[in-house]
């Protein structure tokens, strides 16, 4: 072939793609999307924007607070506003927008054109989309869940919580924890089967390897939960008494609670490691010093932080031998979370760090992180706990550990991976401010309730009586609290305002090394427009031609939604798989189940229908039908 019909056949070819992978147009088609870039800035969009609302709740319980005996909210809106704040952060937010970053990225840094499961993808979307409006606007109608976001029996019993409010939280957190589970599965098939070509597991980048253990953690973390919260909605409808003191046992729902609970910070912050480590590689430009002690570190995160549960109910009366293995696992964890930031500095030391934006937030993340992590191993110990369980103190300990562990990176992954999701950059000068107010603004409004914790003032509380020492702390938080929001404020405005003035990024801004910056900036529909295999663990920085010179996979159809399947360990091709596209049936089915799952609080004849709507729409999703072939 001659190099103008190469050209021209290259170029037909990616008309064919774009044919095949394109999403169709218009508001209704909206609802018909698959692609995994589309659903993933979704996951992180509408995480967001619940971030800004659980944001808005806490500003709302910190003016409550600002002064002793203030009566701007009474005890019933307090209680609802500060439940919502803790179930919107864990629930709403920090799970969902980590698993959106993932959706996005991972398929991209692997090389693959999309998910293997995209509609179950976007059935995941639209369960935590229904379940999210459905929380707040039980909010809305006051109505919402206010025993907190860990609802312990007996006050989240029907005897003390007559009403629909804590029907809400049973129902809809069973609900919408089907969103995390299918994310999960969908991102462990995808990462364990879609790899190019030559990325064995020991080529795969960091934050591939935090989100394989993250999903794995869900699968597992997850089930618990919802068996807790349907035993708990049939002790307050059915009358089953399974956390009742009469014949049942209020303790069991506190460890089936934690045994999610406790994991869960983990799944939020094992993800963030990988962040860190992505970005601190890009801004050194050098690999990353002890790759499988960093991996290792990370798999024995996942795995220790399913034995510290009980370190939440140290003072619930266990016996000592109990309390004594968990305090040993529970500082045993702080081991590979040390290994992983002596790595991060050896990569550090001697390198001429860019200190950009996304490496300002992981320098940010050091500072929090550790003092998150040494006021953890206090708690950790028994007699600390009995004397701060349920003060302040454990109030600043976790948010060290969860806006410290979560939020820093999770920002310094906004910066770092927007280029590739709009195609443009954040402004370097806003986003620098916008990171010294938000760390000044963080450490002012929760290092002093270290203070208030250590000299008694208990957390959960709607207000305090005047004369007790606690008044200019609490008036010093709640200004802070503003400054803090205001930096949060200041990396919204970059954001927007970046979409339409930002430079043009390119495909490589940061010069980075993974298979994400190897494609356009966004990425097209189609992800790669070829798929070529790879030979290294930096395969952007590997040779001297990079990427250009590896071998194309050829034999994957254009005219057809298809990948590339390949083995779990050396990542050998094994065979082509055809994929579904754009359909309505992932929405019909979420609808379907949300019906089923609200009728539960209503009548017992709405289930019935909603069972018939989800078999219906099932039906359709499954119905046998000729894969699409583009024309």
């Amino acid at each position: 072939m001659t190099d103008s019909a190469s050209i021209h056949h290259d170029d037909e070819e990616t008309r064919q793609l774009e044919r095949t992978w394109a999403s169709p147009p218009g508001f209704f088609a909206w609802f018909t999307h698959v692609n995994q870039t589309n659903i993933g800035m979704r996951f992180i969009v509408t995480g967001f924007i619940f971030f800004i609302l659980g944001v808005i709740l806490a500003l709302l319980m910190r003016l409550q607070l600002a002064v002793p005996e203030n009566d701007f909210m009474d005890p019933e809106t307090y209680n609802q506003v500060f439940s919502m704040h803790g179930i919107t952060m864990m629930f709403l937010f920090a799970i969902p927008v980590m698993e959106g970053f993932a959706v996005y990225i991972i398929p991209l840094m692997l090389g693959t054109r999309d998910m293997t499961f995209p509609r179950l993808n976007a059935f995941g979307y639209y369960i935590y989309l229904i379940a999210g409006v459905m929380m707040y606007a039980a909010l809305l109608l006051r109505i919402a869940p206010d025993a907190g976001w860990f609802s312990y029996p007996p006050l989240a019993g029907a005897s003390f919580s007559p009403g629909l409010g804590l029907d809400f939280y049973t129902t809809v957190v069973t609900f919408m924890e089907i969103s995390a589970l299918v994310a999960a599965i969908e991102l462990i098939a995808t990462i364990f089967k879609c790899k190019v070509p030559g990325m064995s597991l020991n080529r795969m980048p960091i934050f591939v390897w935090a989100v394989l253990v993250m999903s794995f953690m869900i699968v597992f973390a997850l089930p618990p939960l919802v068996i807790a919260s349907l035993m708990l909605a049939l002790d307050r409808m059915a009358g089953m008494h399974f956390f009742t003191a009469a014949s049942g046992d209020p303790i069991l729902w506190q460890h089936l609670f934690w045994f999610f609970g406790h994991p869960e910070v983990y799944i939020i912050f094992i993800p963030a490691l990988g962040m860190v480590s992505s970005i601190i590689i890009t801004f050194t430009q050098r690999p990353i010093f002890g790759y499988i002690p960093i991996v290792l570190s990370i798999v024995a995160i996942g795995f220790i932080g399913f034995g510290l549960w009980v370190h939440h109910m140290f003072t619930a009366g266990l016996p000592q031998l109990g309390s004594n293995f968990f305090t040993a696992s529970s500082a045993m964890i702080a081991i590979p979370s040390g290994v992983q930031i002596f790595c991060w500095i050896a990569t550090l030391w001697g390198s001429k760090p860019k200190l950009a934006t996304p490496l300002l937030h992981v320098l940010g993340f050091f500072l929090i992180f550790i003092i998150g992590g040494l006021s953890g191993v206090m708690v950790a110990s028994v007699p600390f706990d009995m004397q701060a369980h349920d003060t302040y103190f454990v109030v600043a300990h976790f948010h060290y550990v969860l806006i410290g562990g979560a939020v820093f990176p999770l920002l310094g992954g906004l910066y770092y991976w927007y280029p590739k999701f709009t195609g443009r950059m954040m402004s370097e000068r806003l986003g620098k401010v916008a990171f010294w107010v938000t760390f000044a603004g963080f450490n002012l409004t929760f290092f002093p309730m270290h203070k208030l914790g250590l000299e008694g003032m208990p957390r959960r509380v709607y207000t305090y009586l005047d004369g007790l020492g606690w008044n200019e702390a609490n008036l010093f938080i709640s200004i802070s609290s503003a400054v803090f929001t205001l930096g949060l404020m200041l990396t919204l405005v970059n954001v927007l305002i970046s979409l339409k003035r930002g430079n043009i990024a390119g495909d490589n801004p940061w010069n980075a090394d993974t298979l994400e910056w190897a494609t356009s900036s966004p990425p097209p529909s189609y992800n790669f427009r070829h798929i070529r295999t790879v030979d290294s663990r930096y395969p952007l920085w590997s040779g001297t031609g990079g990427l250009e010179q590896n071998p194309v996979v050829t034999g994957i159809r254009s005219d057809r939604r298809e990948i590339l399947l390949t083995s779990i360990l050396e990542s050998h091709p094994e065979a082509r798989q055809p994929l579904p596209g754009p359909s309505p049936w992932p929405f019909w089915l979420a609808v379907a189940t949300a019906i089923t799952f609200a009728g539960l609080m209503a009548h017992l004849a709405i289930p019935l229908l909603g069972f018939v709507l989800c078999f219906i729409a099932i039906t359709g999703w499954v119905w046998p039908k000729r894969l699409g072939v583009a024309k």
